[in-house]
């Protein structure tokens, strides 16, 4: 449960009076706290920007990444900077509490220094801070927000769906949301939302008209300046996700359809254009060199905290590029002046969310404990106390997703084993329990199908072929935003910079070769085909959850990560 920071200071003076011995940082939390949340009003337009928060209403921990590779022309440009990098990027100094809130440095002793991050009833309380200074702010939600957890799943997304009501937000755009199926969309859409909320994507069409299913865009008003917010859902979403959930509905970047957009709100008197985008950075970053009119793109799906924008220059002036992490982590500000009709100048803060420094709004934490009340027993259920640090977030594993491939191999009794390269899911510190509600926060989704496959050794290259391409490709129009396929057993080599086709290589199987021709058996989960939700294979969280009760404790995992090529020196790279 977490603290008020009145208890945490409490706590503070009680420990410091019994003579315990405290880390500096943690005795100055306070101050930190002053720092963090001091944002003096600026100009006469304030949006706030949350994103990727995968319906977590709860404080959680969670850990950044130690790699996030970028690539030819990405190589050390944010967001793929990691560790030192990042700090050295962007003038923090090691150690303290912004340290810890943007990078995987020291990660565990931070952790217990400085608590838990995000929960809605401590990001309602930074909102409404925020909103009360800035007065006409709007609340823009960048999507990932009703998926990644055990309540969101067993409630159709509907607990998500009143507390974004309850929160404030003004407008949002989708991705996950997708994996409900078009028809409870639209329901929340026109239901839920209508008169509160609305949702914007200029990029989704139907499939037979090219129609737009969202409205594309809206203008709002703010202290007198009309403000265009542009939607931009994730474009590969019948690719990354099962394309039976939204079989009318085409998507795609289409930026030449967001070019007229842009033109179309300027007509219409918008003095300043933003783009609530579902991309990933590094997609938007090239969006904002190729259309033109764009103020500010605010960015999502990559789950990259990035404290200061990118500020990118195309052929009709400038445009700012952010991207606001993952998990409720972060509430990013940006304050506009605007005269003439423009865009003169702005500040922008990326502000952490932690539990203990911001008290939590009564209103939220009545809601929250209410709407979990009814599924307590089973999210509190304990399967196993882990004796390392489990987390996922990395270009190539993590300890959760190891722990997924270990119980995969182990319950379905196969050589092999993948599990998707998603950047969702919190993150358990050394001795803490894991219930199954940390199990869901890994694994509730819509299709969690398991399988197993027998595949010949081409076809598992191949498969490491395609995902790699996803991450890698030089031109951001070709990534998908994800990280690569963890694999469990087979041992590879990659190549980030190399041909596409030519960047895995050396795979062994217990020190052997794969033969290209040989059939080996492979389980998986998270199938995106038709056919595999029709064979109806357990979900991977009752396989993990019998694996884990089996365990009883969980040693720390030993990663299996590829041997990499071409990457020393890499700033992306711990």
């Amino acid at each position: 449960m977490s603290m008020n920071r009145r208890e945490f200071l409490q706590m503070l003076a009680i420990a410091a009076a019994g003579g315990m011995t405290l880390h500096s940082d943690f005795v100055r939390a306070e101050k930190a706290a002053d720092k963090l949340y001091d944002a003096p009003k600026f100009g006469n337009v304030s949006l706030l920007h949350m994103t990727d928060c995968h319906a977590q209403l709860l404080p959680i921990y969670f850990r950044e990444p130690d790699v996030n590779l970028g690539i030819g022309d990405m190589r050390g440009n944010a967001p793929h900077l990691v560790g030192d990098a990042f700090l050295n990027h962007f003038g923090m100094p090691k150690g303290g509490i912004e340290s810890h809130a943007f990078t995987y440095i020291d990660f565990e002793a931070a952790a217990r220094t400085y608590g838990k991050v995000g929960g809605f009833a401590h990001l309602a309380t930074l909102v409404k801070r925020m909103k009360a200074s800035r007065p006409g702010a709007l609340l823009l939600d960048g999507g990932d927000t009703w998926q990644g957890s055990g309540t969101a799943l067993w409630t159709n997304a509907q607990d998500m769906v009143d507390a974004c009501k309850a929160l404030g937000v003004d407008v949002m755009t989708l991705h996950w949301e997708s994996t409900y199926g078009a028809e409870r969309v639209k329901e929340i859409e026109e239901k839920d939302f209508a008169g509160a909320i609305d949702i914007v994507a200029q990029n989704v069409k139907t499939t037979d008209f090219e129609d737009p299913v969202f409205k594309p865009y809206v203008i709002k008003q703010i202290n007198g300046v009309p403000v265009a917010i542009i939607g931009q859902a994730f474009p590969y979403t019948p690719i990354a996700n099962p394309r039976y959930f939204t079989p009318d509905w085409s998507f795609g970047i289409r930026d030449d359809n967001m070019q007229d957009v842009v033109e179309q709100a300027r007509s219409e008197g918008a003095q300043v254009v933003v783009v609530l985008s579902h991309n990933g950075m590094d997609v938007d970053l090239k969006m904002a060199r190729q259309v033109t009119g764009i103020d500010v793109i605010f960015g999502g799906h990559t789950h990259d905290g990035v404290p200061k924008p990118s500020i990118i220059s195309n052929a009709g002036g400038k445009t700012l590029v952010t991207n606001a992490g993952s998990n409720g982590k972060f509430l990013g500000v940006m304050d506009l002046d605007v005269r003439d009709g423009k865009v003169q100048d702005f500040r922008y803060h990326l502000m952490p969310v932690f539990s203990n420094l911001l008290p939590a709004d009564p209103d939220m934490a009545a809601y929250i404990e209410k709407v979990r009340a009814p599924y307590l027993d089973k999210l509190g259920e304990k399967l196993a106390v882990t004796e390392g640090l489990l987390y996922r977030r990395g270009n190539f594993n993590g300890s959760w997703d190891q722990l997924i491939l270990d119980a995969l191999m182990a319950e379905k009794n196969a050589e092999i084993a993948f599990s998707p390269g998603f950047r969702w899911g919190t993150t358990l510190l050394p001795g803490d329990t894991i219930t199954m509600e940390q199990l869901l926060d890994q694994t509730a989704i819509t299709y969690p199908y398991t399988t197993v496959t027998e595949m010949k050794g081409s076809m598992i290259k191949t498969v490491l072929e395609d995902v790699c391409d996803n991450l890698f490709n030089p031109d951001p129009y070709y990534q998908q935003g994800g990280d690569m396929v963890r694999v469990g057993g087979l041992q590879y080599g990659c190549d980030p910079s190399a041909d596409m086709g030519k960047r895995i290589f050396d795979m062994r199987l217990n020190g052997k070769p794969i033969d290209a021709d040989k059939t080996y058996k492979v389980a998986g989960w998270a199938p995106v085909a038709e056919a595999a939700r029709d064979a109806g294979g357990e979900p991977v969280w009752d396989t993990v959850a019998r694996y884990l009760r089996a365990q009883k404790t969980i040693a720390p995992r030993q990663l299996n990560l590829p041997t990499l090529k071409g990457v020393d020196g890499n700033p992306g790279m711990a």
